[in-house]
């Protein structure tokens, strides 16, 4: 029997409830046990090789199918109750999920079945146009209670606040943050295993992304100033803390740390030392 590694059962976990499955065994197969299967478009090659790096062989690509692939193996013969109802239906593994305490179970759930969706407010009068993130979790394929019992595990976990949004596919339901300030602390809590990605930087890097709004926005509008709504990017930061930020920066501290020593977001600090820097 296979003893997975945290941070493998984490990734795994995630990846069956996300786009990965254990295959069914059928009456009169030859296999004695289930494996594991998950599918890919031609853009997701990257990540696919990325996640099964975590899996030192357990795991591996076919790539004329486009699949991630294990052998039959007794593991997830294991596993497969814990995912799939007599009737074959697929449900969340509510078992399991004591085991999924670390970033990487929200990282492999986010890159799976998640984007980071950007709405927007144009000021004509001011020439302001204000950027909102937030992020979504397209679990539509899970009933709502078994959604609401996802909702309390991340926010109990990751002290991360989650709420229901309607859709008409699947059983009506996906799970998105409730605010900017959810949105970034989300990016800030899965960026130490999301930034070993460099092809998901587009979902998981809000300077990566917000560089490509910007651009995108000033093809548009050239003389219009682009904000990111957030009330904590809103605050003002006192002479104090400036001076500080500066003093930090110049003895080689990183953005988190400033962050954590200033009580604000990454993205705060990100956005406000840009702005020392270009007023420089």
């Amino acid at each position: 029997m296979i003893d997975l590694t945290e941070i493998q059962k984490n990734i795994l976990y995630a990846s069956v409830i996300s786009d990965g499955e254990i295959t069914k065994i059928y009456k009169n197969s030859r296999r004695k046990n289930n494996s594991y299967r998950e599918h890919y478009g031609t853009s997701q090659e990257d990540y696919r090789k990325w996640k099964i790096a975590f899996f030192d062989g357990l795991l591996y690509i076919t790539p004329a199918s486009q699949c991630v692939r294990s052998a039959s193996l007794e593991l997830f013969t294991n596993l497969f109750p814990h995912f799939y109802s007599n009737d074959g239906t697929k449900h969340l593994p509510f078992t399991l999920l004591e085991n999924c305490l670390l970033p990487h179970f929200l990282t492999i759930l986010y890159m799976d079945d998640g984007s980071l969706s950007i709405s927007y407010r144009v000021n004509h009068n001011k020439k302001i146009i204000y950027l909102t993130p937030h992020i979504y979790l397209y679990l539509q394929c899970y009933p709502k209670d078994e959604l609401e019992k996802l909702k309390e595990h991340i926010f109990t976990t990751y002290h991360l606040s989650l709420k229901l949004s309607s859709r008409k596919d699947g059983y009506g339901y996906i799970l998105k943050t409730t605010s900017v300030k959810e949105t970034f602390r989300f990016l800030e809590l899965i960026e130490p295993v999301a930034k070993t990605c460099p092809s998901m930087l587009y979902k998981t890097s809000w300077e990566f992304r917000n560089q490509k709004e910007i651009l995108r926005w000033k093809s548009k509008y050239p003389d219009y100033t682009i904000l990111t709504s957030s009330s904590d990017r809103s605050k003002p930061y006192s002479p104090d803390e400036i001076k500080l930020l500066r003093q930090l920066k110049k003895n080689g501290f990183t953005t988190n740390e400033i962050a954590k020593m200033l009580k604000r977001s990454y993205w705060s600090v990100t956005y406000k030392w840009q702005e020392i820097k270009k007023q420089n």
